[in-house]
Formats: C-alpha cells, structure tokens, sequence
C-alpha cells in the first residue's frame, strides 16, 4: 500500500524524480518561500485582500515564469525554459496549495501569453519573453461586463487611425474590459476587439496593450481580495503594427485555442486546494473528542473521509493523465479536446464536493479565519464557474459524445509524458472548429481490463447501459435543443471518459496493483453518481417513457465490502499530522 506521501502532495517531502533538476530546484525554492512566511502571514494576506506584491518579488527573483512560461525558441540560449505542461501543472498545484490568488497570477499570465504565442508577431513575442525574463506578469482581455466571454460580441472598437495620426499609429482603440486578472500590473495585455471597418468575424483583433500607457485607465478591482480582477478602459489608445498579434478568423481561433492551453490549469488549482483542506481536516477531526469519543469514530464521518479521499485522487489521475493527451497531441490527434473541458468542469466540480464533505465534519471549525480551510470554502466554488459555468463545458463535452461512444479509431498508446519536452502544438493548433470530427480510441478494453475490481465490473455495466440508451432512445431533436435535459446526458457520459481516464493513470502508476481497495472505491463514489444522473433524468420533464424506463434499469448499488472500507479508511487516517504548515 502507497504511504500517505505517495498520493497528495506534501511539501515536506516534496522532490519530484521525474523533473529535470532546475525545476526541481524551483519548485522546492516556491514551496520554500511560503513555509517561510508562515500560516499566519498567508491567511492574514488573504483576510487583509493584500496585493501579492512580494510573490511577484519571488518569480521576479527567481525567474520562475520565464522558466516555465517561455517557450524554447524564445529562450535566447536558456535550456530551461520551455512550455511544459506536465511541470506548469505541479507548479499550479503548489500555487492552489497556498492560495487561489498565487495560483491566478499565474493562470492569468498564461492566458495573456496565449494569443501572444500564436501570433506570426516575432516582436511581441520577444517583447513578452523579455518582460517574463524581467519578471513580468500578463493579462488576457477578452471579457467585458455586457458580454462576458462571448467572442462573438465586443464593444472594444479599433478605428483605423485618420491621415496624419501620430507616425506608426495603425488603429485607436477604445472600450471597456472586465474581469481581467493582472489588470493592474500586465506590461501586457493581451486585448481582444473588433475593426470598426470591417463586419463579421473578418474584422476581430487580438493587440497587445500596456497598462502603465496613459491611455490605459484602470478603473478599479472588481471583486474584494487578494487577486486583482480589473476593469480597465482604452480611450484612443494608439495601437502600432508591431502590437497586431491576430487578426479576423486567426483571432477568433486564437481566443478558444487560448482557453483551451491556459484553463486547462484550473483542474490543479483545484487539487492543490483540496489537499491543503484535507490535510488540515483530517488533522482535526482525528484528535477532536465528541461525546467522549474521537470524531473519527462516527460511521457518517468515515464515510466522508473515504469518499472525499476518493474523489481528490480522482481527480488527481484523471488530470495527470489528461496532461498526456495534452503533451503527445497534434493535427491527427485532438483528443485533448474532450479531456480539456472535462477537467475545466467536471475536476473542479469534484474540488466543490470534496471540500463541502470536509465541511460537514469540521461544521463551525472550517469558518475559522486561522485555517486554510476557511479560505478553500469561500473560493472553492470559483474554479468550475471561472470558465463561463459548468454547462458551457458540457455542452463542448457532448459534442464528442456521438463519435466516443460508437465510432473508435486506432492510435498508438499514449505514454506517461513527464520528459522535459516543448509542447509547441499548443501555439500551432490551427482553426478552432472541428469537434464533432475528432475520433477516440475504443474505451470498452480499458474497462474490460478491470472487470476483476468489483465497482469497476459494477460501473461498466452502466457505461454499456448509457450506451444502450443512446442507440435505442436517445434524445430527440427538441430534447437536443433543451439545454436543461441534454446536460443531465452529458454529466452521464462525462462519467465514461472520467473513468476511462482514472483506469489508464491506475495501471501506468501501479496504483490498480499496490492499492486495487483505492481504485475500487473510487468506482464505488462513480456508481452513485451515475446513479444520480439517471434517476435526474427519469425525473426530467420531457423525458419519454422508454428514457425513464432506462433511468430505473441504469441504477445500481455498488458492491459494499466493509473490509476493503476500513482499508483505505485506515490509509486515509494515516494522514492525521502528515503535514501542517509551518505557523
């Protein structure tokens, strides 16, 4: 059985043979700089909704985001710098370990970068690996307050600049941004707009902007705390040929293959929350007596635990294997475009479930201002609605439903990728469209793998059932527009492609083997909430007889063994005092 070390991350022990050892040397330095400052200084920041200045003093320092942000043909020599998915996803982990608003500098930074990257614009792209080199942060500018994100529709006009414009001047721009992270500090910003000369979607724009111009008008934060989510305006701001970064359908593709690089990271920053919150939990909970009893003792509490253990690794394996599909992607390969928003919604869901049966058993201790915890519930909830909300993803997510479920392919296996590897696909993806063309390899193998794990064997009866469903009665076309019914079938569907990924990352980590009671839990938590979504959609008001009549044939219990139960209710208590923040 793995020791409690094997599983969360724990900055006492953190020292990742698989990186290369300057990032290494990085990462343990990051992880370094917070333990220093302390517990008290890092919930005392969050509660004064401090700036974090002195962070930024570190990655200057250090160079960490030139390090891990710049790719390697603009590293000017350095062989450490690259764009490295598997790397920038241990690096987002601490960051949410220690707070959301570290993890959002970053974040934010790496969604700037994106349409900058993906430019033909060489100047801007040195401009930006010499700013990250001078410990710059970056800023991505595409909603707006009346908008939102809809790329379709922007109020930010670029005017083509009138004869005897200052010398260079290409276009003025003007308008308003809104919930734009780093707002206040981005040497640059990247801006998404529109030309007021040309309609359509020939006319969008992405420009790089500098919030120090005195054009440039910041308007304020527009939320309470420690990461500043600006809302800025452009008044007549100057824009030079070498500031174009992506113009009309380049532009537009390079706003989604944005979100499709740059949030990917939402799913880690999740994770690194929920393990900071579990381990203070357990902590708690193990040494606290109630009714002359250790917590611990209630069924109900262990119950918890187990499931909230269950779910966090969960979402840790599906989310590292997703980064292989991510690493080994390209022109034939775009699976990653099923994965992507899966962990974008359906790991930062899971992050929302964990830390809420965490809550339940701390109760009044997780309002406490001296615990992470504290600070975890209150921002939790802001990572699956950070992409637009839950059902903009699955309704991506459905769209590769049809070719998932029916219609696989051959691909070579995909192999763990932690090599210390430039994943410049990222920055050539090509024209945003295409979904419903991607294919998958077959799923059911990797199920049939491991029938011999009872819940599995539980579990793949219900993703055959779903599969059922879909050839015999599945939704019709006025079912299809009805975003309230199609959604309760891409949570169901979403289960498949969660575990089919969780298996693959079991048996390439030996976890299927050394810890077969974990994985069987885990498909114990997926057949209930498969479960869940069946007896949801049996309750819908447009669903048909024959759909409800599946409903109640798709539910089942899970196989109950209270032996494998106190087995890994046993590992997950061997967490108490595994790791406490320095004060």
């Amino acid at each position: 059985m793995p020791t409690p070390d094997g599983l969360l991350l724990d900055p006492n022990r953190f020292d990742p043979k698989r990186l290369d050892p300057q990032s290494r040397r990085l990462l343990k330095g990051l992880i370094d700089w917070f333990e220093e400052r302390g517990k008290a200084r890092l919930l005392r920041d969050d509660l004064d909704a401090a700036w974090v200045d002195d962070f930024l003093d570190h990655v200057k320092r250090e160079r960490l985001f030139a390090t891990f942000l710049t790719p390697s043909e603009f590293a000017d020599g350095d062989a450490d710098k690259r764009w490295d998915t598997s790397r920038n996803a241990v690096l987002s982990e601490i960051l949410g370990f220690y707070g959301l608003a570290y993890w959002y500098a970053e974040q934010v930074t790496i969604l700037g970068l994106g349409p900058i990257w993906q430019s033909d614009n060489v100047k801007a792209k040195e401009k930006a690996a010499a700013q990250l080199e001078a410990g710059g942060v970056m800023a991505f500018a595409l909603s707006e307050r009346e908008h939102g994100a809809d790329i379709y529709n922007t109020d930010m006009v670029l005017t083509p600049a009138a004869p005897g414009d200052t010398e260079g001047v290409v276009f003025r721009a003007s308008g308003q941004k809104y919930y734009i992270g780093n707002g206040n500090v981005a040497g640059m910003v990247s801006v998404f707009g529109r030309r007021s000369d040309i309609e359509g979607p020939e006319g969008y724009v992405w420009f790089a902007a500098d919030s120090g111009h005195p054009d440039y008008q910041l308007i304020g934060n527009v939320v309470h705390g420690q990461m500043f989510v600006s809302n800025f305006a452009l008044d007549d701001y100057p824009v030079y040929e070498e500031d174009l970064l992506c113009t009309g359908p380049d532009a537009f593709s390079a706003a989604l293959n944005t979100v499709n690089v740059g949030k990917f990271n939402l799913c880690s920053g999740s994770i690194g929350m929920c393990e900071h919150a579990f381990y203070e939990a357990i902590t708690h909970a193990n040494n606290r007596i109630l009714y002359g009893n250790p917590v611990t003792d209630f069924p109900h509490v262990r119950a918890s635990f187990v499931e909230a253990y269950a779910r966090l690794i969960a979402m840790k394996l599906f989310s590292d294997r997703a980064i292989d599909y991510f690493r080994s992607a390209g022109p034939e390969d775009r699976r990653y475009l099923l994965f992507n928003p899966v962990t974008k919604s359906k790991v930062t869901s899971e992050g929302e479930k964990v830390v809420t049966l965490l809550w339940d058993v701390l109760a009044a201790k997780g309002f406490e201002k001296n615990t992470y915890f504290c600070e975890v519930a209150r921002l939790i909830g802001a990572l699956p609605r950070l992409e637009g909300t839950v059902h903009v993803n699955v309704a991506q997510i459905l769209k590769f439903m049809p070719n998932f479920m029916f219609d696989p392919a051959d691909y070579p296996q995909v192999p763990t990728r932690d090599d210390p590897a430039d994943d410049v696909f990222f920055w050539s993806q090509g024209p945003a469209r295409g979904a419903s063309k991607v294919r998958f390899a077959d799923w059911a193998p990797v199920y049939e793998q491991y029938t011999h794990i009872p819940n599995v064997a539980v579990f793949y009866q219900q993703v055959k059932a779903l599969k059922e469903l879909l050839a015999t009665a599945a939704p019709d076309a006025d079912q299809q527009r009805d975003l309230d019914f199609i959604l309760v079938v891409g949570h169901l569907f979403t289960l498949v492609v969660y575990g089919q990924l969780i298996l693959e990352q079991a048996n390439l980590t030996g976890l299927d083997t050394d810890f077969p009671d974990l994985v069987d839990q885990i498909f114990d938590v997926a057949i209930r909430d498969f479960s869940g979504y069946a007896v949801a959609l049996h309750g819908k008001p447009g669903s048909t007889p024959a759909q409800q009549e599946w409903a109640l044939s798709a539910v089942r219990k899970p196989d109950v063994d209270a032996a494998r139960f106190d087995r890994v209710w046993q590992h997950v208590r061997s967490y108490d005092g595994a790791y406490q923040m320095r004060p």
